[in-house]
């Protein structure tokens, strides 16, 4: 098959010179950050950034609540 008869067979509908090749290295790794929420948690959060100010929080809870842990453990 040469590249005429495969042109022939896209449909007009397909724009092919608009795709963009996912690049490697550093925009790889960008492509990998995205994270699925489920339905009940997208109708909490009102926006990404409400999304990621609650886990930042949370990331800051988890670490105080750990060093005291960590510190009442010493203790005993």
């Amino acid at each position: 098959m040469n590249k005429n008869e495969m042109e022939d067979e896209l449909r007009p509908e397909y724009d092919l010179q608009s795709l963009q090749v996912r690049k490697l290295g550093h925009g790889r790794k960008r492509f990998c950050d995205t994270v699925r929420l489920e339905p009940d948690v997208i109708a909490t959060f009102p926006s990404a950034e409400a999304v990621n100010e609650a886990l930042r929080y949370l990331i800051e809870v988890a670490k105080h609540s750990s060093s005291l842990t960590q510190r009442s453990s010493e203790l005993r």
